[in-house]
């Protein structure tokens, strides 16, 4: 066990520091991130303002994502990641000199988050990328256990240390907080870790656009790794849809409010952290494939419905368990079928695209939620006479979208039985001799 552990340390040693620095860069960018949402909304009182903070970041992430991958294809993928984190860093001392200047405005938040997106458009792809390249295959699976996991405790910990920063040395404090943890993962990155070159077959340069297509390409040629992400797509807008409805839910109910919402946040950011935990010890399933579909179908078969019908947080509390203890495990299957199936040479492009596919759905699932429950359900239930729908989800407001929960549940469920029965998506299973070989390691 003491010789197998050194080995898996020395396998992954150069993982470990990357890892580790770029973890503690994110916790400080998400600081700054919500210690900027309680600026913005103290100085305007509006939700529609800092909403529109999410949406500048996200929009250039789901319009580039498609070209990135093939500019991070071609460029040396330590420089990307060194040039990006840069970008943000000079970014994050723009909003630093207008705070302190007192000239700081919501355009300038807009403006310097969709900087911030582009760049992490270019830097995503580079960065999954640079994991791969420095995990051993028999690793993948632990490596995504760990980084779901720091993923989850930066969720945790965000909002602790942000709040007790910003009421004891105000704002400011969090965003020097913040450039400190970009100095230790550029230095970190800059001198102590060694990314591998991508070997690439002798040809042509390829243009962007050419480029970009070659992922596209990829991708209709392997309708299995298509349709396993159409497959994500819909869960993406379910889950968006989710995430609209959440506040409207447990702010309105008479046995909810801020504390509450509060406390279910947590408890998700605690049972993904013990998840992802799980996840680094379990050996290979037999069937990633099947893994995925499991995990998605009881996430969506739980949740929703406890939600829709719980009349005490308790009940809400064991539903955000149920839905989300199960999601790292997800993650990292679903890591390593992308891992096995993608050539290396090809996955910046080929993970773009997916990005574009997969996450356009999101912002429409925002969209969707919550126009309905602010025009379709919560109307429904103020004028219903049905006693069953009564019964079901009560009264006032908040039962709309206990309603919407409902449905919602019974389409995560639907979308879940339909697309695990593709014949696309389970014959990945059968044409993934690497990931095979990689499970025989594990075990």
């Amino acid at each position: 066990m003491k010789n197998s552990f050194k080995q898996t340390f020395s396998d992954l040693k150069q993982f470990f520091i990357l890892w580790l620095t770029q973890s503690f860069s994110a916790l400080g960018s998400a600081m700054t991130n919500f210690a900027l949402v309680i600026w913005l909304y103290n100085r305007t009182g509006s939700a529609l303002t800092t909403a529109l903070l999410t949406v500048c970041s996200y929009a250039p992430y789901v319009l580039m994502s498609i070209f990135a991958g093939a500019i991070s294809d071609r460029w040396n993928k330590k420089t990307v990641l060194l040039v990006c984190d840069t970008l943000a860093a000079v970014c994050t001392v723009a909003v630093l000199y207008l705070l302190r200047t007192q000239q700081l405005q919501a355009w300038h938040l807009y403006a310097l988050n969709a900087l911030n997106g582009l760049m992490n458009t270019v830097q995503s792809p580079a960065a999954d990328v640079a994991v791969n390249l420095l995990t051993p295959e028999e690793h993948f699976q632990k490596v995504s256990g760990l980084r779901s996991f720091s993923n989850s405790l930066v969720t945790i910990l965000t909002p602790v240390f942000a709040t007790a920063l910003v009421t004891l040395l105000g704002v400011e404090s969090v965003i020097f907080f913040d450039l400190i943890t970009f100095g230790a993962a550029f230095l970190s990155l800059m001198f102590l870790i060694r990314i591998p070159e991508v070997e690439k077959p002798q040809e042509k340069k390829e243009g962007i656009l050419t480029s970009a297509k070659a992922g596209l390409s990829w991708l209709f040629q392997n309708p299995g790794i298509l349709w396993l992400i159409f497959f994500l797509a819909g869960i993406n807008l379910i889950a968006s849809i989710f995430n609209a409805a959440l506040p409207a839910l447990v702010l309105s109910r008479p046995f909810g409010g801020e504390m509450v919402l509060g406390t279910l946040n947590s408890i998700t950011g605690i049972a993904t952290l013990i998840g992802s935990l799980i996840v680094t010890l379990l050996p290979a399933p037999k069937s990633r494939v099947k893994t995925v579909c499991n995990t998605l179908f009881i996430s969506m078969s739980t949740e929703n419905f406890l939600l829709a019908l719980g009349r005490s947080p308790w009940v809400w509390y064991v539903g955000a368990v149920l839905g989300w203890l199960v999601i790292p495990l997800m993650n990292a299957n679903l890591n390593v079928i992308m891992r096995s199936h993608i050539p290396t040479e090809l996955q910046g492009r080929v993970y773009s695209v997916r990005n574009s596919l997969q996450f356009f759905t999101i912002p429409l699932g925002y969209l969707l939620g919550g126009v309905l429950v602010d025009n379709v359900f919560e109307p429904l239930m103020a004028r219903t006479d049905s006693r069953l729908l009564v019964s079901l989800f009560g009264t006032g407001k908040g039962s709309g979208a206990a309603l919407l929960y409902m449905i919602i549940g019974f389409a995560g469920v639907a979308v879940c039985v339909v697309f695990r029965n593709i014949r696309h998506i389970r014959a990945l299973e059968e044409a993934a001799p690497e990931d095979a070989a990689a499970a025989e390691t594990t075990n």
